[in-house]
């Protein structure tokens, strides 16, 4: 099949066409850097490398635009700044070196593109001045604000009217406003807050219109996808529709791809409950490659549950594969393609799961192969379509043993050549007592035609 989406403009899962298969676009919305990312953060980074990795490979690698912003100016960056007496600088960048390297943990790819707020002044004053040109925008007491009854579609994404957003959203209700849902593009900074000079005032950008700018000035408009999360359709991807249609009079997004909430078990992530899982922490407990897996164990557009024993499950689900890979040590891969169903199940709406299953299903195949060559063929397979996924990429016998250090593993090493030597002299009371040995150290030996391999059994 071909690549189909959930395009949450239709309400349903489209045929992905690009309007130039040799440029193919996509845009998501990236993080606001204060803080370090939570695992909540994390799952739209990740189910969207997903799609990267598949638009590059059925477009070409050079044949696909991404690109995902950095907020790196906001009332929290401000807070903290102040809080710690430095610049904004400082805040941002320390958050985002630590954002691209969880990031690189999780397996995903860099964008092509990071455009930053701070860095795309100009081309947001520009839209800001289109919109106004074309009466779309009015300047009151400072602020410039978008006339959201200037734009006859606005809702169209959500799919609520203009009063019925009003009524079920906290809306800033201001005596300059000509309507209470419209929304600030530009506003005066406050005392202590970086400022930018611009037609009207001093000040700085509201955050709708930060995005819109860094698309039209990276992508240009307009574009092939718009990512983010379930929470940003309204009112930021609601308002980026609007003002980039009146500022441009071109169409914004053929496609929105949104992914669903995560919750900490039964109860949603937040500050205020104590519940937040940090990427930075749980990087330090589980491998990014388990912690990747959990996050698209469920389908993307589901909520997902996250908990200790998700990330435990998936570990033990990767070093079964990972056990497979390590058991055919001595089978070289045959260059190969990903393996037909596992496109499949990706092109469907990103079926991760599906794709997981036929992940194991190759996994199976390698493993009661009959011959050397089958084998050869399906190992190339299993790596090249978890390759596809962003898995599988790890040296096999090092996942298992979980990255020991050199004087443990030269240990465990040395206890399983006695407990082979034992097993040959037949001394079974000897074999079982280096096994007891090795299961108090928490390795797990595991025989085969092949030889002994191990893993250890808690997480590292």
């Amino acid at each position: 099949m071909s690549l189909a989406l959930y395009d949450t403009m239709a309400r349903a899962k489209r045929p992905f066409v690009p309007a130039d298969p040799a440029r193919v676009t996509m845009y998501v919305c990236g993080p606001t850097v204060y803080n370090y990312a939570h695992i909540g953060n994390a799952r739209p980074v990740v189910a969207f490398d997903v799609l990267y990795r598949l638009l590059r490979h059925i477009y070409g690698a050079d044949h696909v635009v991404y690109a995902a912003n950095v907020t790196d100016v906001d009332d929290r960056i401000n807070l903290k700044a102040v809080q710690e007496g430095v610049s904004i600088a400082v805040i941002t960048d320390r958050y985002l070196d630590a954002y691209h390297a969880d990031m690189a943990k999780l397996g995903a790819l860099p964008p092509d593109f990071e455009p930053r707020a701070t860095r795309t002044m100009d081309a947001i004053l520009d839209v800001i001045a289109r919109l106004v040109r074309h009466n779309a925008a009015y300047a009151a007491e400072g602020h410039v604000l978008f006339d959201t009854r200037a734009f006859a579609d606005y809702g169209k994404l959500s799919g609520r009217s203009l009063d019925e957003q009003i009524a079920g959203a906290r809306v800033d209700v201001a005596p300059f406003k000509r309507h209470p849902a419209d929304f600030v593009l530009w506003k005066p900074s406050k005392p202590g807050e970086p400022v930018w000079d611009s037609p009207w005032g001093p000040g700085r950008p509201g955050w709708h219109v930060e995005c819109t700018a860094m698309i039209e000035a990276t992508l240009g408009l307009p574009i092939d996808i718009h990512g983010g999360g379930h929470d940003l359709i309204f009112p930021h991807h609601e308002n980026e529709i609007a003002q980039g249609e009146c500022a441009s009079h071109r169409g914004y997004a053929a496609y929105w791809v949104h992914n669903g909430f995560l919750n900490m078990g039964a109860d949603k992530m937040s500050k205020s409950l104590g519940n937040v899982a940090l990427v930075h922490d749980l990087v330090t407990q589980w491998p990014g490659e388990a912690l990747r897996y959990a996050l698209l164990a469920s389908h993307y557009r589901q909520p997902l549950a996250w908990s200790e024993e998700a990330a435990d499950s998936a570990k033990r689900a990767l070093d079964s594969l990972y056990g497979a890979l390590a058991r055919a040590a001595d089978v070289e891969p045959v260059a190969s393609a990903p393996a037909a169903p596992v496109i499949s199940a990706l092109e469907d709406d990103l079926n991760t799961p599906k794709a997981f299953a036929e992940l194991f299903a190759l996994a199976r195949r390698l493993e009661t192969a009959e011959d050397g060559a089958a084998r050869a063929i399906a190992k190339g397979e299993l790596l090249a379509s978890g390759a596809l996924m962003g898995f599988l990429q790890a040296d096999p016998v090092a996942w298992m043993q979980g990255g020991p250090d050199a004087a443990f593993a030269a240990r465990v090493d040395a206890l399983i050549a006695e407990r082979i030597a034992a097993r040959a002299a037949k001394d079974w009371a000897r074999a079982d007592a280096l096994r007891a040995e090795l299961t108090a150290l928490d390795v797990e030996v595991m025989d085969s035609a092949q030889g002994a391999a191990w893993r250890r059994k808690a997480r590292p």
